[in-house]
């Protein structure tokens, strides 16, 4: 029996290409992760056309694009001649590479203009007054979260652990913020 033939991998293979498109990624895409992740085994690019029943050409572009994101790779059988794939498994290690590529491709080049934009409304008095500081607000904003980012990923993975099982609680540690401030 094929992987996908189990009716609780199927569900989740169908709900993860149905997440994939809210998060901005192609059905496709997502499906080959989800396969590759369940996997306990290498998968050849054929394998998993037959399985998930796309077009050859779909699994194709599918997989270099998880390669992008760094959370499928490339690995060879022995006595195999295919290529065959597998997904990363460790959760957080997919987690920071999917967050630093899509900082990369997104937040990045949005940092960039924005400072651009900001810099030119600075020397542009015919801009009204509420677009060159509300441009300047964004950028400043995003701009912080991006170095909040920068910082946060260089933490060993048991303190993001930590971090995140803590949640809200962690405000306690602010000097000056009392209980009642934690929002």
């Amino acid at each position: 029996m094929s992987l996908i033939e189990h009716p609780d991998v199927k569900a989740f293979i169908l709900h993860w290409g149905e997440m994939g498109t809210q998060w901005g990624v192609n059905r496709s895409v997502s499906q080959i992760h989800a396969l590759l992740y369940l996997s306990d085994r290498p998968l050849a690019a054929d394998e998993i056309v037959e399985q998930l029943g796309l077009a050859r050409s779909n699994v194709s572009t599918g997989l270099k694009e998880l390669q992008g994101y760094g959370i499928v790779r490339r690995v060879h059988v022995e006595g195999d001649r295919r290529d065959h794939f597998v997904a990363e498994t460790d959760l957080w290690d997919m987690l920071m590479r999917i967050t630093a590529e899509r900082k990369r491709r997104e937040i990045d080049p949005t940092i960039a203009l924005l400072a651009e934009l900001s810099e030119r409304l600075k020397q542009d008095q015919t801009a009204p007054r509420h677009v060159r500081e509300r441009i300047t607000r964004m950028h400043e904003f995003i701009s912080t979260l991006g170095n909040w980012y920068e910082q946060v990923r260089g933490l060993p993975k048991p303190t993001l652990v930590t971090l995140m099982k803590l949640g809200a609680k962690v405000a306690r540690f602010i000097p000056g913020l009392g209980k009642t401030d934690q929002r």
